[in-house]
């Protein structure tokens, strides 16, 4: 996979905008993530996918399996980091509250994604299970929305250059692919030099990868009972499983376990 495809909200058709504001909506986002632009730019696929696991992403059953799956993720001792350590990085006070609304998000929005897809990939490998009914959960407040995302082109050069090395700490980050919580970090530019620190005993790869194993074992622990009913798929429904798989098993298990150790890093209030 050497391009990665997507529609940036800026650029997004009425018609897919339409289905990024109920993304956001149903899920209680103030962003739409990676994986949902790049099905966007695959002809008839968000409207497919988003339509099957929109049900799922609404219940109240995914909130009792996303607290149960980051219970179950397994991270590292993390050196602490202090109040002044977050304000000497340029966040404290009104951006500290901004930051943490952020990383709020980021975890409700990657564990959500790797149930939901997972579900959605088990279907498409031909697991045939009923599809549990779904209680609807009490619709989530809405987030403050974000700025747009940077595009990473647009940047500065050393600080694209870092936000590269961040997303190259992950295995599957190859063919350009830049996480989008790296992307918000031009907002706090100091944090592309100081996560590889905090972070340290993550990065390290095999604790990354023992994080990722037990996101992928939780998520597909939950999944098994959560498999959503799909319409018969597009033509080109294949389009998107290189990326179902990549982003199942690599990039949201890495980045969800990422963005849990940062908000446990957090200053507490």
């Amino acid at each position: 996979m050497t391009k990665f495809p997507e529609i940036h909200p800026l650029n997004a058709s009425p018609e897919i905008a339409e289905i990024y504001a109920d993304i956001r909506a149903v899920s209680g986002l103030s962003m739409v993530n990676l994986i949902w632009r790049h099905f966007a730019a695959l002809p008839g696929i968000i409207e497919w996918a988003w339509k099957g696991v929109r049900p799922l992403v609404a219940s109240q059953e995914l909130v009792e399996a996303r607290k149960r799956l980051i219970d179950a993720i397994e991270l590292p001792s993390l050196t602490l980091v202090t109040a002044e350590a977050w304000r000497t990085a340029g966040v404290s006070g009104a951006e500290l509250t901004a930051f943490r609304d952020m990383m709020a998000d980021y975890v409700r929005g990657n564990s959500t994604n790797i149930i939901v897809l997972t579900a959605l990939r088990l279907r498409l490998e031909g697991l045939n299970r009923d599809t549990p009914a779904f209680s609807a959960a009490s619709t989530p407040v809405a987030m403050t929305p974000s700025p747009p995302l940077p595009r990473i082109d647009t940047l500065d050069p050393s600080l694209a250059g870092a936000i590269r090395a961040l997303a190259q700490r992950h295995e599957g980050a190859q063919g350009g692919i830049i996480p989008s919580l790296y992307l918000e970090l031009v907002r706090w530019p100091t944090l592309t030099d100081t996560f590889p620190h905090w972070l340290e005993a993550l990065y390290e790869p095999s604790a990354m990868r023992a994080a990722r194993a037990s996101t992928c074992r939780a998520a597909e622990q939950e999944a098994l009972t959560l498999l959503p009913a799909l319409d018969p798929a597009p033509s080109n429904v294949a389009e998107m499983q290189p990326a179902l798989k990549r982003f199942t098993r690599l990039i949201i298990p890495d980045l969800t376990p990422v963005c849990v150790a940062v908000q446990r890093l957090l200053p507490e209030r």
